[in-house]
């Protein structure tokens, strides 16, 4: 388990919290392994009928720690584990957004049933513009959610959403002040534990439709994923970024 990922239990609710402030939550492969942990404890165990996902400090999650992510393969193998784990996780997820959600700090939303934000949240997927693709379903889950345009925004130019707009396009559950937030997101873990389990589960399945066009893009994405990262753009991409310059991409 990483110390950089806090865990705590109440009621039933497993709460899994992001716990490196001074990097804006920015996940290890580390963080990966403590968080898919938590998610198989949480499965395994009859008790535990909710998992709840925040950040602590001022941001929920700035995605990859893009030095931690290089150092070798992984960084990678970890997080697409997580990107399976919260894809197939069995029981209801609940999440709690305050600040920057970046990347995989964005895209686990999108297998997550309740999102609660601050109106400081906002959500980029800047994917295209680290010479990557997307992962975790989005290319497929985020069209289908707010529509190709709206997606291809966030996809294809890599712009921002705030909560407002997030809300409206159906990425949120609700914005709530940001002093309430998580005591809200809280709130609403604890009451899906007074409903019954298997009647939860059975609805998540329903609105879930059957996963297999989800895994397959997932591993479409996975595989392009691989494939960009050993790219001309992403090292180019890479390079500008701890070199801080903009990157110059050729064409042709």
């Amino acid at each position: 388990m990483s110390e950089d990922v806090a865990i705590v239990e109440k009621g039933g609710v497993l709460e899994v919290h992001l716990n490196r402030p001074d990097k804006k939550n920015a996940l290890t492969a580390a963080m990966y392994r403590a968080m898919i942990a938590a998610l198989a404890d949480a499965s395994a165990r009859a008790e535990i009928g909710t998992v709840l996902l925040a950040g602590r400090g001022d941001a929920f999650c700035a995605g990859n720690d893009l030095g931690d992510f290089m150092k070798g393969p992984e960084g990678g193998a970890a997080a697409f584990d997580f990107i399976q784990a919260i894809a197939t996780f069995d029981k209801p997820l609940v999440a709690a957004v305050q600040g920057l959600a970046v990347g995989v700090g964005a895209t686990m939303l999108l297998h997550c049933d309740l999102v609660y934000a601050s109106p400081d949240a906002r959500f980029v997927m800047p994917f295209a513009n680290l010479g990557l693709a997307p992962e975790a379903g989005s290319s497929l889950l985020l069209p289908a959610l707010m529509g190709h345009a709206k997606a291809a925004a966030m996809l294809l130019l890599g712009e921002p959403m705030d909560a407002a707009a997030a809300d409206g396009a159906g990425l949120l559950t609700a914005v709530v002040p940001g002093e309430t937030l998580i005591d809200h997101a809280r709130a609403k873990a604890a009451l899906l534990m007074t409903k019954p389990p298997q009647a939860l589960a059975a609805t998540r399945r329903l609105m879930k439709g059957d996963p297999a066009a989800l895994h397959a893009r997932m591993q479409e994405e996975a595989e392009a994923f691989r494939a960009a990262l050993t790219g001309d753009e992403a090292r180019e991409a890479f390079a500008a970024f701890f070199e801080k310059r903009p990157p110059v991409f050729r064409r042709g």
